[in-house]
């Protein structure tokens, strides 16, 4: 089972509240916490939390689909208009 360890402000952005909230949440939730090296200190995700994070990243996977098949379909239309143009040209040359 993986382990998912947030910091009080990634949980916020995470329950859409804020990190004051997020750490009252971590509290009644019983979250084991710890402190990193950095300073900041982490909460350990429980397995309702982790299915909300695990669905807000195929949510951005498909945002991303979505943007890579926006960029193909442009190209398309950019290299239409380019081969338009090219063909015009060669007809006003000869």
């Amino acid at each position: 089972m993986p382990q998912i360890w947030m910091t009080y402000d990634e949980l916020a952005t995470l329950s859409g509240c804020s990190a004051a909230e997020a750490r009252m949440q971590a509290l009644h939730l019983s979250l084991d916490r710890r402190k990193s090296r950095d300073g900041s200190t982490r909460v350990k995700l429980n397995l309702a939390l982790m299915a909300r994070f695990f669905e807000t990243i195929r949510e951005a996977e498909f945002d991303l689909d979505e943007a890579i098949i926006a960029l193909r379909d442009t190209h398309r239309q950019m290299s239409g208009v380019l081969a338009a143009d090219q063909s015009s040209l060669r007809r006003g040359v000869a």
